[in-house]
């Protein structure tokens, strides 16, 4: 009898938002696959139909993930090749998979990455952040006082920061890195992308989480937060930003001053202000 030779697993990206951003390999290997699995079937549905992709579906999430690996490895087992796939994006970063992709591996079966969209590396491409070296954070904690101590476990790292955050929270996290960060640090806020009302913006932190909060239409949809690391530019910016602040204070105003201020050395108006 002859021997069964194994299928595969395709780790497959898919757009981000728009539609027409997934590769033609990606199309026709989610067209050859047996079965798809998918983060949530009824979301991945349209996107399929509209690529005339008519392939069955099984849902792989967060909560179910444990129990279906073990009948998507015996499947590909048995000859059959499984396409993995999440809602948006990059399988695996910051959403499930990573399971699967483990016991595939461990059983011998073969994992082909089918690359595309990925929202953290779509940010920090128009972030205008150094992109040398970066770490990504995925999710902060829901919790304010899990959130902030991690921000302080962050504080000193000098690489370019990427996190994902959930529109309801947003403006509460841009709040608690500013008092964590500092408002003098660069960060970019890229809401949206590749989306109608797509947004990159990019300014210190103090200016970034003012803008925020006091915009509702900013406090809507997927966002992603970059945060540039800490360096010796940024502290030498404030250290100049206090120095002409002071200078200027002792004929003007505090508000006039710091805006001066501000406009002179390029530090964050709201960090000299609040300073006097």
């Amino acid at each position: 009898m002859p021997t069964v030779q194994p299928g595969y697993l395709s780790v497959v990206a898919t757009p981000i938002g728009n539609r027409d951003d997934i590769s033609a390999r990606a199309i026709a290997t989610l067209r050859a696959a047996d079965v798809i699995a998918a983060e949530d079937t009824r979301h991945s549905r349209p996107l399929l139909l509209h690529h005339n992709v008519d392939v069955p579906l099984v849902a792989l999430h967060e909560h179910n993930e444990r129990e279906v690996v073990d009948g998507l490895v015996r499947r590909m087992l048995e000859g059959q090749s499984v396409a993995l796939i999440s809602d948006a994006g990059t399988p695996l970063v910051s959403d499930p998979g990573f399971r699967l992709v483990r016991a595939a591996r461990a059983a011998g079966i073969r994992c082909v990455p089918v690359p595309g969209a990925c929202a953290a590396i779509a940010a920090l491409s128009v972030a205008g952040l150094p992109s040398d070296r970066f770490v990504f954070e995925g999710f902060l904690p829901p919790k304010a006082a899990a959130r902030r101590s991690r921000l302080q476990e962050l504080a000193g790292e000098p690489r370019t920061l990427i996190f994902y955050e959930s529109s309801h929270r947003v403006a509460e996290s841009l709040a608690d890195m500013r008092e964590v960060f500092g408002g003098a640090r660069e960060a970019v806020l890229a809401r949206e992308l590749t989306k109608l009302f797509e947004t990159v913006i990019g300014e210190p932190l103090d200016e970034l989480a003012e803008r925020v909060a006091g915009d509702p239409d900013q406090q809507r949809g997927e966002c992603a937060i970059l945060i540039g690391g800490r360096g010796e530019e940024a502290d030498a910016r404030l250290a100049e930003g206090q120095r002409v602040f002071a200078l200027l204070r002792e004929e003007l105003s505090p508000a006039k001053a710091a805006r001066l201020a501000a406009a002179i050395t390029g530090a964050p108006r709201k960090s000299l202000y609040e300073a006097s």
